[in-house]
């Protein structure tokens, strides 16, 4: 990690001293042994488009030529790093200036890494709202410190995250994804990091890119992997391509000026959709702070894919979560996953496509067949369906259609998906209210949401606090749903990660959280068994997870009293005599011809016989 660090800052001392007026190189760095040998450089500096670039003679690398866009002050640059090429330092001549360029080694595995799956579980954290520990600077950013102010930044910074890491192993789960931690140099509402001004730089108010290697690291030797929330669809209207676009169409504009997205994300897959709506759902803008990128344009679609593989690279990451996937153009997205996946054949990619409607989610994932015939390399996807059904099991009341019976024909519909068990389900995250408090601070409820996560056949995602109850607005409030992790600030009267100041209903959860996740983690039928579901019956809801001799049972029991679980039912998948331990209260019993299930609770059973 050291050789790295000192070759990114020799490259910086080389920009400022022989190369000066040359302000931006992207990517940064590259690396010898990349299946995909193309690798273009975009240079940013004073009247530089003009430049013909020349390279001194390297074994394996070779100048393929140089282009500009429309802007004077953007020159791109093609070279190709064929196989075998040898770690060292390009020297490139641009307009009578050498610019000494990295070209790094691997780290040894890196393209066979293992990403992220069924194996695992998520810690979603909002970098901002989760600690201080002390790395962040706010010299010279818009937006200061404003921790009263539940829009504003609140200080949380990466030395604050890496502090606790011991507490999110702790809690059993084994990858961790941060919102987006490049800089968002925004006069408000930079904390969330969706506005991007540098997709190359850590936010100086969360610490520096080596404090971000540090985090990552550190995590793994704590047996957590870091999944890194990449942005391709718009960036801040502060980037600096703003006030110098390389060409006109970088972005999406409109004739008649400012025209935001109508988030028809259905119009991508309704064969009676016209133009017009699926132009606006994909090159609409967010909010006039969110300008629309436009990935139809060649040098912008490669700019964003080696981004991304530089992250992956750079840090060791296990995985990369993709926000508002859908609304990038698609063609881009079919090329941009594929090349990841070329790189890291065995990493995973999560895309967020907010709806309620599975055949939608299940267009974008790989190994799809699609009535279109479009193709995705897309590994995963967010399960916004079956996390809809859970809501609606827990609060309606059951029916033919309703309540438990919505989550077991939720689970019904795997068949619509190619590779269901790699989709990630989640209580809730950055953009959704506080599932505790969608569950009218039901504790019984909310235990029932969280033990269904584990167990059923999915990669599970926790947002921070949920293992405390934390609470939020019923109705969509960003600042208060981010609220800030009890403890993570000096002086906090409240710890959670200490446990000081907890309330007994707090402590409790916090604790059967952590037996859940951490049982979990070593529950191999969890990871790779097969599922079977019994349709909902008097507020009781049975599935079976099992294989290779190991047998899981897991019943939710919705109704405010006690209940006795005849057995017979369930003769396909266990027996009278069986031994049961119960994994979260640790009693070991028989099976007999009926099951005592607690009130208002879930019971997961590991059966032998």
């Amino acid at each position: 990690m050291k050789s790295l660090i000192t070759l990114s800052t020799a490259l910086l001392m080389s920009l400022n001293t022989t190369a000066a007026g040359l302000e931006h190189v992207e990517p940064p760095n590259w690396w010898v042994g990349m299946r995909d040998t193309s690798l273009q450089l975009m240079l940013h500096g004073a009247g530089i488009a003009e430049a013909q670039p020349t390279l001194a003679p390297y074994p394996g690398v070779t100048l393929k030529g140089s282009h500009r866009a429309t802007s004077a002050n953007y020159l791109f640059v093609d070279l190709d790093v064929a196989p075998g090429t040898q770690p060292g330092e390009l020297a490139l001549t641009v307009a009578g200036r050498t610019l000494h360029y990295p070209l790094l080694a691997r780290a040894r595995g890196s393209a066979e890494r293992q990403g992220f799956g069924p194996q695992d579980a998520i810690y979603l954290v909002v970098p901002d709202r989760f600690a201080q520990g002390g790395s962040g600077k706010q010299a010279a950013m818009k937006e200061g410190v404003h921790r009263a102010d539940p829009g504003g930044r609140h200080g949380g910074d990466l030395a604050g995250m890496r502090q606790h890491l011991d507490y999110i192993a702790g809690l059993g789960f084994t990858q961790v994804w941060p919102t987006p931690l490049v800089e968002n140099n925004s006069a408000q509402y930079s904390y969330h990091g969706y506005a991007a001004t540098d997709f190359y730089k850590v936010d100086p108010r969360f610490g520096t890119n080596d404090d971000f290697a540090a985090f990552v690291s550190e995590a793994r030797s704590k047996g957590v992997g870091v999944i890194q929330d990449v942005v391709l669809n718009h960036i801040g209207s502060g980037h600096r391509w703003m006030a110098d676009l390389p060409a006109p169409d970088w972005v999406n504009q409109w004739p008649a000026g400012y025209t935001e997205t109508h988030h028809a994300r259905m119009t991508l897959q309704d064969p009676y959709a016209s133009a017009s709506d699926r132009l606006r759902f994909t090159d609409g803008w967010f909010v006039p702070g969110m300008p629309d990128l436009n990935q139809r344009r060649p040098e912008l679609a490669t700019y964003l894919t080696q981004m991304t593989l530089w992250w992956i690279e750079r840090y060791g990451l296990s995985g990369i979560r993709t926000d508002t996937y859908s609304y990038s153009d698609r063609d881009f997205l079919t090329r941009w996953s594929a090349r990841v996946m070329q790189e890291y054949p065995r990493l995973n990619i999560v895309g967020e496509e907010w709806s309620p409607h599975p055949a939608v989610v299940a267009y974008w994932q790989r190994g799809k067949k699609n009535h279109d015939g479009y193709v995705s390399y897309t590994p995963s996807m967010m399960d916004f369906p079956l996390q809809t059904n859970l809501l609606a099991a827990l609060t309606e009341d059951d029916g033919a259609h309703t309540g438990l019976t919505k989550l077991y024909e939720g689970l019904a519909h795997d068949f619509v998906y190619p590779d269901p068990a790699n989709l990630v389900l989640f209580d809730g995250n950055h953009d959704t209210p506080r599932i505790h408090s969608l569950l009218k601070k039901d504790v019984g409820l909310t235990r029932i949401a969280l033990a269904y996560l584990a167990t059923t056949r999915r990669i599970p995602q926790l947002f921070y606090g949920s293992e405390l109850l934390m609470q939020s607005p019923t109705e969509r409030d960003d600042g208060r749903v981010r609220a800030d992790m009890p403890g993570g600030w000096p002086g906090d009267g409240v710890n959670a990660f200490t446990g000081a100041g907890l309330t007994a209903e707090q402590r409790e959860m916090q604790d059967w959280t952590r037996r859940l996740f951490n049982w979990r983690k070593g529950a191999a039928v969890i990871h790779d068994g097969a599922l079977m579901q019994y349709a909902p019956l008097e507020g009781c809801y049975v599935f079976f997870r099992y294989g290779a001799g190991r047998t899981v049972m897991v019943v939710l029991n919705k109704n405010a009293r006690p209940v006795e679980l005849a057995l017979a039912r369930f003769g396909e998948r266990t027996r009278v005599g069986d031994r049961a331990r119960d994994v979260l209260g640790g009693r070991e019993f028989q099976l007999g011809a009926t099951l005592a299930v607690p009130a208002h609770s879930p019971l997961i059973l590991e059966i032998s016989r």
